[in-house]
C-alpha cells in the first residue's frame, strides 16, 4: 500500500437564511470575474513588427523616433476579431485581455490624445474597438490592460526604464501625463461598451525612487468606477492591494508561491487571477518556440483554481494578425479538455485537501474534486476533508472508489481513477458542513 498523507483542511463556507441583499454592479463583476477561472491575454502592439517581443524598444536601446518608423510598415492584413474571439471561446476562456496600450507608448484604438497609434498606421483600423465588436458579439468578456509607462513621451518621468529612448528628462511633467492618461481611459470606458476589467501595470518603473512616486491611483480608480461602476480594477505591481483595486493579480505564479520572484506579496480576500505565458515572451518574438505542453498549461490551470484564482494565459500573435499556430493548438487541447472536466473548474471555490502540488482541489457545492497531477501517485491517498462523505466516484465515468473516513482523514484508493489527459480527478460527494 502507498500511502500518501495531506494534512491541510477544506474550509467551505454555508450560506445563511434570510433575505441577501442586492448585489451592486461591482459585486456582480468580482463574483463573475471569480467563476470565470479561465482568460486569455493578448499581448499585441507595434512591437510585435519587430518579431523581438514587446520589451524590444527598452532593451535594445532604439531611439523613440527610429522606433516610431515601423508604423509606416505595419499592415497586418490576416487579422480577423471574431476569429480570435471564436478561438478563445473554443478553448474555454471566458473573457480576453487586449493591450491597449503597452510600455512603448502606442495605442491600438482611434485615440485623439496622440498621433502616436494604429489609425496612422496603413492599416488604420481600430483593433480595440474591433475586438470589442466580436467579445460582445461571443459573449466573452473583455478587459483592457493599459501601461502606467510611456518610453517615448517626454512628458511621463522615468523610472528605471526607457531611458535610453532619446526622451527629454527635462520634460517631465506627471500632471500633463497623469491627465493624459485618464483622457485615454476616459475615450476607452465610453466607445467600447462593457469593459470588463482595466487592468494595469508598470508601477514597478518606480520601486527603486528614493522617495516614493505618486501614481495618484486613487483619483484613476474612481475616474473609471464612475465611468463604468461594474468595470474592475487590476494592477499588476507585485504589492498588496491598494484601496479601489478589485482583482489581486500574480505574475508567472499561482497565489502563495513566488517561483517567478514577481509575487512574493501576501493573498487578499480579492478574486485572484495568475497570468502566465504560453512560451517565454508576452509578446511576439520569432525565436521564441518554446512553448509549453497543453498538459503543463492544464496542470497549470487547475493548480491555479486549486488556489482559488483565475488563470489569464497569453498569446502573442504575429506581425500579420495570425495567432500562432502552436499557440491555436494548444488552445484547442484545453478546450477539449474543459469540455469534459470544466464542472471541476468553473465556478468553483478553492480546495483544502491536497498538498497544492502534486495534489490540489476545488469545490463546488457538496462536492469536492480531488486533481491528481502526478501520474505517478497509486494505490491510496490520504487527505483531510472535515465532512460527512456520502460517496467517492471518479469524476467522469462515476466510478465508484473504495474509500475509509476516520475522523478527519479520508483515505481513497485511485488505482481504479481513469487518466483524464494530464489529471485525474476523484469526486468527493459530502452530506454538510461539520459543525465549529
Amino acid at each position: 500500500m502507498n500511502i500518501r498523507t495531506f494534512i491541510p483542511a477544506l474550509a467551505l463556507f454555508c450560506g445563511l437564511a434570510g433575505p441577501v441583499a442586492a448585489q451592486t454592479p461591482a459585486e456582480e463583476s468580482r463574483q463573475r470575474f471569480a467563476e470565470a477561472r479561465f482568460g486569455i491575454f493578448l499581448h499585441w502592439g507595434l512591437y510585435a513588427t519587430f518579431a523581438q517581443g514587446e520589451w524590444y524598444l527598452q532593451n535594445a536601446g532604439i531611439d523613440r523616433n527610429e522606433y516610431a518608423k515601423a508604423m509606416n510598415a505595419f499592415y497586418p492584413h490576416a487579422f480577423d476579431a471574431a476569429e480570435w474571439v471564436a478561438a478563445c471561446k473554443e478553448a474555454g476562456a471566458r473573457y480576453i485581455c487586449f493591450t491597449s496600450r503597452h510600455h512603448e507608448g502606442f495605442s491600438m484604438w482611434d485615440t485623439a490624445q496622440s498621433d502616436y497609434n494604429i489609425m496612422h498606421t496603413p492599416f488604420r483600423r481600430d483593433v480595440v474597438g474591433e475586438l470589442a465588436e466580436a467579445c460582445h458579439a461571443q459573449d466573452m468578456g473583455f478587459h483592457l490592460y493599459y501601461s502606467h509607462i510611456d518610453w517615448t513621451r517626454d512628458d511621463y518621468p522615468a523610472g528605471r526604464t526607457g531611458l535610453h529612448t532619446g526622451k527629454d528628462p527635462k520634460k517631465a511633467d506627471w500632471a500633463s501625463y497623469y491627465a493624459f492618461m485618464n483622457r485615454q481611459l476616459e475615450e476607452l470606458l465610453t466607445r467600447y461598451g462593457k469593459i470588463g476589467a482595466i487592468w494595469f501595470d508598470g508601477m514597478w518603473d518606480h520601486d527603486a525612487d528614493s522617495v516614493a512616486f505618486d501614481w495618484q491611483l486613487q483619483g484613476q480608480y474612481d475616474l473609471i468606477h464612475r465611468l463604468q461602476p461594474g468595470c474592475l480594477v487590476g494592477n499588476n505591481h507585485h504589492q498588496t492591494p491598494y484601496p479601489g483595486e478589485d482583482i489581486q493579480i500574480f505574475e508567472r505564479d499561482v497565489p502563495g508561491e513566488n517561483h517567478a520572484g514577481l509575487s512574493g506579496q501576501s493573498v487578499s480576500t480579492l478574486p485572484l487571477e495568475t497570468c502566465q505565458t504560453m512560451n517565454g515572451m508576452w509578446g511576439y518574438k520569432v525565436a521564441d518556440q518554446n512553448y509549453k505542453p497543453a498538459g503543463e498549461l492544464i496542470r497549470l490551470l487547475v493548480r491555479t483554481a486549486g488556489k482559488g484564482a483565475n488563470l489569464l494565459l497569453n498569446i502573442g500573435p504575429q506581425p500579420d494578425g495570425n495567432l500562432p499556430e502552436t499557440a491555436l493548438a494548444r488552445l484547442k487541447e484545453i478546450g477539449t479538455w474543459l469540455r469534459a472536466n470544466g464542472e471541476t473548474i468553473y465556478a468553483t471555490q478553492a480546495g483544502r485537501a491536497g498538498d497544492g502540488a502534486d495534489i490540489v482541489s476545488t469545490a463546488k457545492g457538496q462536492h469536492i474534486f480531488i486533481h491528481l497531477l502526478d501520474d505517478s501517485i497509486s494505490g491510496d491517498i490520504e487527505v483531510t476533508i472535515p465532512h460527512k462523505v456520502r460517496k467517492v466516484t471518479a469524476f467522469g465515468n462515476g466510478m465508484p472508489l473504495c474509500y475509509r473516513k476516520k475522523s478527519e482523514t479520508l483515505t481513497i484508493s485511485v488505482g481504479a481513477c481513469p487518466a483524464s489527459g494530464p489529471d485525474r480527478i476523484i469526486d468527493v460527494e459530502i452530506v454538510e458542513n461539520r459543525k465549529r
